[in-house]
């Protein structure tokens, strides 16, 4: 009786003890301190405690950290195991399908969660949608926009690059020498806490380096146990917006009565070149969230994210206009065709005052997607639109933190996406013109010898030649900047040789270098000009188009061999008499012969045109078919021989 006394105490101590850490669990889930949390939470699993609370926690705790896999793997294991998960995990289970390409699967679950739904929260923006849509969002719209993943990242967050004058500004958790000493970790994600950082940007060939990153000039800016970052800047380089808050309970620091310390957005000015008179905006509030500033091209409205009361999701994108005096209007809602029941964030106006921003709803391919929309140049909401942009741009990862340059051309977005640097990295972009080349040799049809000093030409689909080259000694042709997706035809003429044309296409592939070998048929061999047949129709001895067409290629010899001098032969087929025949054929020489003169050529250059009759038939068949026929209507141009 005592040993199971023992027992049962030490079973409800024991029970106690990991009933205990999942409330720690809770505590510093509750403080954003994740990885702490999922250590914990994981220790009371050993013990079985695999509730649908351990379960979808340590699955929130990766889901907040964008690390879908493993948070796919625990909403599963909660949604398997519990047949009243509430729908919100089923929301985020969803969200994590369709990170890892699963998409089939996610619009099953989709079926499954608008059944759940009691009050219709999270439905609204999130939706079905075919394979073919996501294969489309994942596919590059445009081969001529280039990513790289800039040298300045690091193992650590890197995040909202925005450049300005040659200037580049951004947020990083990295830890930088001048406050190593002092540097504290984020629980969040195990990281340093955010601070904004400055660079100069160098282009080589259109890429881009960062160099010389420095923490922004501030004594007041960057300071110890606080995030701030995602700043936007006027155009005078003169007025700074940036977001700030604190995560660590010090005396002057507001909460909720959650104990959060929520986001706030701050304004400075540049005086002697360091951020000074920082103020805090008057729209901010201890309750809730305010962050992500963005300005307007003309600089009179300010764009913001916020969870304040009254919103349609987790996180809206509001507005406020900056009067003159600096002051601010009222808050405003950009209403529910941008906003919905999930997170839109990072806003940004590019100078078409197109609004771009993430968020992880609408049709996406999971997680944080870009979207771009028209609402600032609409009048009526039925003409506002909301597209996905797509890839490059989005993935199945966090893809957020979207910025352009003036031009539209280049610019930077941020991502958390596989094979990059650290939790979160920065990746410039640009759009370039698409060119290609060509490459190709030329030679002798006949013999496959090559033929060099070929004249080839580059014609476009309007007929118009766009460039003219000559093979070299090895019978090599090049043209270099073609445009990529279009069809050409390249043209190569010899003297002595029948000229021929091919087409070809350019593909979207920059810098491809395409191959096209041309192979000319010589028109001089041994003793004649070889063309081909010179054909007639039957009983008649008049120059067909085609045969004129043919003819041409004769024309060409002569003029290009001034002293040629040729004898035409003219052959018919075997049906009527032989005597007809041979007038017939006498008949179709003289036309041959004077279609020749009649293209310039002096007539003591052709002094021979005999007609053969059917006394030199290539097929002497009694039943010919009509091609026999038609061969056997021939003529044949052999040169003199004292031209040889």
């Amino acid at each position: 009786m005592k040993s199971k006394t023992g027992l049962l105490l030490f079973l409800f101590f024991s029970i106690s003890i990991y009933a205990q850490k999942v409330k720690v669990a809770d505590k510093y889930f509750r403080d954003f301190a994740y990885m702490k949390a999922v250590e914990l939470y994981i220790e009371s699993l050993k013990k079985e405690d695999s509730s649908k609370h351990v379960l979808t926690r340590i699955g929130d705790c990766y889901y907040n950290n964008s690390n879908s896999e493993k948070a796919n793997y625990w909403y599963q294991k909660a949604i398997n195991n519990y047949d009243d998960v509430h729908p919100e995990y089923v929301y985020k289970y969803i969200q994590t399908l369709r990170s890892l390409g699963q998409y089939e699967e996610a619009n099953t679950w989709l079926n499954e969660f608008k059944k759940l739904q009691k009050n219709g929260e999270y439905v609204r923006g999130i939706e079905r949608v075919s394979l073919e849509k996501f294969q489309e969002l994942s596919a590059s719209k445009d081969s001529r926009i280039r990513v790289i993943n800039l040298n300045s990242n690091t193992k650590y967050a890197d995040f909202g690059g925005v450049e300005k004058d040659g200037t580049f500004f951004f947020t990083s958790s990295r830890k930088d020498d001048q406050s190593t000493s002092k540097m504290k970790i984020y629980k969040w994600n195990g990281e340093p806490f955010l601070n904004m950082y400055t660079s100069k940007i160098n282009r080589v060939d259109s890429l881009v380096d960062i160099s010389d990153v420095t923490p922004i000039a501030s004594d007041n800016i960057n300071l110890v146990n606080e995030h701030e970052g995602v700043l936007t800047m006027t155009k005078d380089g003169k007025t700074l917006y940036f977001t700030r808050n604190n995560v660590n309970k010090r005396k002057n620091t507001s909460y909720d009565k959650k104990g959060t310390s929520n986001l706030k957005i701050y304004r400075a000015q540049l005086q002697n070149d360091q951020w000074t008179a920082i103020e805090e905006l008057p729209f901010n509030d201890k309750t809730f969230s305010t962050g992500h500033p963005a300005l307007s091209p003309d600089e009179k409205t300010l764009f913001f994210v916020s969870d304040r009361a009254g919103g349609f999701g987790q996180t809206d994108i509001y507005k406020v206009a900056i009067r003159d005096d600096g002051s601010f209007g009222n808050v405003e809602n950009l209403g529910e065709k941008i906003n919905t029941e999930g997170r839109e964030v990072f806003p940004f106006v590019a100078k078409d005052t197109t609004l771009y921003f993430s968020s992880d709803n609408h049709i996406n391919l999971g997680l944080l997607d870009i979207f771009s929309s028209n609402i600032l140049k609409k009048k009526t909401e039925e003409e506002v639109e909301v597209n996905n942009i797509g890839a490059p741009f989005n993935s199945g990862y966090d893809d957020f933190a979207f910025f352009t340059n003036p031009n539209g051309d280049s610019g930077y977005f941020s991502s958390n996406r596989m094979g990059g640097k650290g939790s979160d990295d920065i990746y410039a972009f640009d759009r370039y013109e698409c060119q290609q080349s060509l490459l190709g040799t030329t030679y002798n049809k006949r013999t496959s010898e090559i033929l060099p000093n070929t004249t080839v030409q580059l014609i476009d689909q309007t007929g118009k030649i766009i460039s003219t080259t000559t093979s070299n000694e090895q019978g090599v042709y090049t043209f270099e900047e073609i445009s990529c997706e279009k069809t050409y035809t390249v043209l190569a003429s010899k003297k002595d040789f029948r000229s021929d044309n091919q087409q070809f296409s350019t593909s979207t592939v920059n810098a491809f270098e395409n191959t096209l070998d041309i192979y000319l048929s010589p028109l001089i061999i041994d003793k004649e000009v070889v063309l081909n047949p010179i054909y007639f129709d039957f009983d008649k001895y008049e120059i067909r188009p085609d045969s004129a067409y043919e003819l041409e290629n004769l024309v060409n010899v002569m003029k290009d061999n001034p002293n040629m001098v040729i004898h035409i032969e003219s052959h018919t087929d075997n049906r009527g008499s032989d005597r007809y025949n041979m007038r017939l054929s006498e008949k179709r020489a003289n036309a041959t012969k004077n279609y020749i003169l009649s293209r310039g050529i002096d007539p003591s250059r052709v002094p021979v045109a005999v007609g053969y009759g059917e006394s030199q038939l290539l097929h002497d068949c009694k039943r010919c078919t009509e091609k026999e026929h038609e061969e056997n209507r021939r003529s044949i141009f052999k040169i003199n021989t004292n031209f040889l």
